[in-house]
């Protein structure tokens, strides 16, 4: 199978987790746009969703699901999004697509967060992909020279402004084996909004697609 037919194998298959639901979380990614697409057959079900992007909320309007404020809605169910990387113990990656922050928050908001990866997403040790940092632009050289402490090597996504008016920095040569301890560590660094490690608030359930089947982690 190619990866956009693993990506479609694993889309569909998170759309048992939404069955019977009024009210979603959808991230963002390449992925999370198969299952978008997917969620046209049940928009007669769905009151609205609560998106993590600007880029998925019009994907979302235009299969007609409604999007909803974070505020107005409470806590939700079941949060469906992608990842970068996703771990045995299924701490993850994300913000490759630029919406850590508002994937962050939302998953936190969620009752059940659902990962939906192909195989090659899958590893042992974080940090092969360079890890999101979003970060107030005023303090972006400070944060790249603190991540240099740390270890890593930062490259400014240039020409690049994520929803929230914000810069990131993308950080190499990382070797992350303790991603709960490195999470606490970057998010104290003044400056910082969100780092896209998800340690603490990992998946609940990350569906792999390897062509065979999906896996359930």
């Amino acid at each position: 199978m190619t990866q956009d037919e693993l990506k479609q194998q694993v889309a569909k298959s998170a759309l048992e987790y939404i069955k019977g639901l009024s009210i979603i979380g959808v991230g963002t990614g390449s992925t999370v746009n198969f299952f978008i697409d997917m969620l046209a057959d049940y928009k007669a079900d769905i009151e609205g969703a609560v998106s993590s992007s600007d880029a998925t909320s019009e994907l979302l309007k235009k299969i007609g699901i409604p999007v909803l404020e974070l505020n107005d809605v409470g806590d939700i169910e079941v949060y469906v999004d992608g990842a970068d990387e996703v771990d045995p113990r299924k701490k993850l990656i994300k913000g490759g697509g630029g919406a850590l922050t508002r994937e962050k928050i939302i998953a936190a908001a969620s009752k059940k967060f659902v990962c939906i990866v192909d195989s090659s997403k899958c590893v042992d040790v974080l940090g092969k992909f360079p890890l999101p940092v979003e970060v107030i632009p005023m303090s972006r050289s400070y944060v790249a020279r603190e991540m240099v402490k740390l270890g890593g090597q930062p490259v400014w996504r240039e020409n690049y402004i994520t929803d929230n008016g914000c810069e990131i920095l993308d950080v190499h040569n990382l070797e992350i084996t303790n991603p709960m301890e490195l999470e606490r560590t970057i998010n104290d660094v003044t400056g910082v909004l969100t780092v896209g490690l998800f340690s603490h608030r990992a998946a609940d359930v990350v569906l792999v697609g390897n062509g065979d089947k999906v896996d359930v982690m």
